[in-house]
This record gives C-alpha cells, sequence and structure tokens, in this order.
C-alpha cells in the first residue's frame, strides 16, 4: 500500500489519535504517511443557507417578513467553496464536500445544484425543522455529529454567516471535533500532513503552519467564487447529494429575544448662507453633530 493511499483512508479519529500520541503501527509507518507531499486530502465546507435580504420585507412596526425571501448560500460560505475547491484541484486525488445543516426549507433542489456546481464533488445536508432557530453552539454541534465520522482532513467555513457574522461556529466545531483552528485565513496550501495558512491582519502578514485535521475559517480574499456554467449545473445534478433529519436533538444556547429593524432617523436639511458672518464655523459644528 502506497504512502497516497493509505493517507487518503486515514480516518479522522486516526489522525486524532496520532497528535495526541497514540501508538499507530510504527514509526517509520507514520512517516511514510505523513512526509508525502501534495497527497490527496479530503476536504469539507460548512456552509450554511441564509435568506436573501433583498426579499426580507420590513413592516411599520419594524418587525421583518422572511416569508418572500427565498434561501441562498451565504456569501462568505462561497469564498469558502472556491477556496476548497482550488485547494482540490491542486491536489489531485482530493475530494470536497460540502455540508450544511439547517430547516427543512434549505433542500432547494436549485441551491442544492447551485453548490454542487462549483468544484463541489458530494453534498451532506441536514434539513429538518427542528434546526429552523440554531445558535452558533447548536450549528457547531450539529455539525460535528455530521462530520465527525466521516474522516474529513480539512474542514473550511467563511469567515462568517451573511445574516448574523457571529464567527463563532468555526471555532465552537474545531472544539468539539478536538482538532485545531486557524481564522482569518487569506491563503492556504497544502504541505505534507498539514496546510500552511496565511492571515492578512491589521498590520502585519502572519504565516502559521497547522497539522491536520483543522478547521480554517477563510476571508473573502482567499478566493473570488466562480459563477457556474451550463455544463457545471448540468453535471451538478448527477453528483451525490445526501438529505438527512437531524442527527441529535439541537441545544441553543442562546434565545433571540426580539428581531427588528433599526430606527430609522428623520433626514434633515439645513442650508446655510456662506456670506453670513460665522457661516463656516456654523457648517462645521452641524457637520460634527451629525457624524
Amino acid at each position: 500500500m502506497t504512502a497516497r493511499s493509505r493517507r487518503g483512508t486515514m480516518t479522522l479519529a486516526e489522525r486524532q489519535r496520532l497528535q495526541r500520541g497514540a501508538p499507530f503501527e510504527t514509526n517509520q509507518h507514520m512517516r511514510e504517511i505523513f512526509e508525502e507531499k501534495g497527497a490527496d486530502v479530503k476536504i469539507a465546507v460548512a456552509f450554511k443557507v441564509v435568506p436573501d435580504d433583498q426579499d426580507i420585507q420590513v413592516a411599520s412596526d419594524r418587525s421583518l417578513d422572511f416569508s418572500k425571501a427565498k434561501g441562498m448560500v451565504s456569501a462568505y460560505d462561497l469564498n469558502a467553496l472556491e477556496a476548497a475547491a482550488q485547494l482540490a484541484a491542486d491536489n489531485p486525488g482530493s475530494t470536497v464536500t460540502a455540508v450544511s445543516v439547517g430547516a427543512a426549507s434549505i433542500d432547494d433542489s436549485k441551491l442544492k445544484k447551485n453548490v454542487l456546481a462549483r468544484g463541489v464533488d458530494d453534498l451532506i445536508m441536514v434539513a429538518d425543522d427542528a434546526l429552523a432557530a440554531l445558535d452558533t453552539a447548536g450549528t457547531a454541534q450539529e455539525l460535528a455529529a455530521v462530520m465527525g465520522g466521516e474522516g474529513f482532513d480539512l474542514i473550511l467555513c467563511g469567515d462568517g454567516s451573511a445574516d448574523d457574522y457571529a464567527q463563532q461556529v468555526d471555532v465552537q466545531l474545531a472544539a468539539r471535533l478536538g482538532v485545531p483552528s486557524v481564522n482569518a485565513a487569506s491563503a492556504i496550501k497544502v504541505a505534507g500532513d498539514g496546510v500552511i495558512v496565511e492571515r492578512t491582519l491589521e498590520d502585519v502578514v502572519e504565516e502559521v503552519e497547522v497539522p491536520l485535521p483543522a478547521v480554517v475559517a477563510v476571508t473573502p480574499d482567499v478566493a473570488t467564487p466562480r459563477i457556474p456554467g451550463m455544463k457545471d449545473i448540468l453535471a451538478a445534478g448527477k453528483k451525490p447529494m445526501e438529505v438527512k433529519g437531524a442527527p441529535i436533538a439541537p441545544v441553543s444556547a442562546i434565545e433571540v429575544v426580539s428581531c427588528a429593524a433599526p430606527e430609522v432617523a428623520e433626514r434633515a436639511c439645513n442650508v446655510a448662507d456662506a456670506s453670513a458672518d460665522g457661516a463656516i464655523e456654523a457648517f462645521a459644528a452641524a457637520l460634527k453633530a451629525a457624524l
């Protein structure tokens, strides 16, 4: 058995045992598995289906009406899907699985084809109305229940979701799986038994090496999402997709008490006579008060 084929069949549990120092056959065999460069990687992308904000209606009491808003893939997760597809293309033999959890309404054929047309090999979707109001803790719990037994090497997430943008699912998912987590990734490349992640921070570009398996949250800079062509969309309908109910009862740590649009301040228009004494000072004071 070659190093490539052995690594490709290694489960997540086996990798976790190795990271903890548990015995695994022989040291020589471990080196054969992990020292090969550019080996195939089993990649998963966790994506969220969110309401299209252009179709959300605001009532007179500032309450939000989502009834006409169709589900769409969160914009930040489109970057993660593209990054995964590019990683798989750069490492022959790699696979990309898209995973999502949510209400039964996310089981939409058009949405599923849209995901599978973006360089994804297969799709796992947990569509259950019991998951309609998940917070980040509940989402991480459900994703971990789905992904834990799949043996993924690398799990990518968007930097946040387009609706809540809590930026918490990636770290909570990593904690539940017992694997390392890196966020704010602007570039990723596979190197041996790990990935090198570039993080563009406020005043420095940081490069870190992370052993696999790992969870990495990516920024929009990591990759520009592709626009699927007709050939990709037609091929998507033939790719494997699994839709099932919630594997475990969801547990939410946060209760949403209310959700309303912000109050809209009345617009004011003040016209100053530039020739009048003190007009410049009055304009500056009005501008300062408005900021």
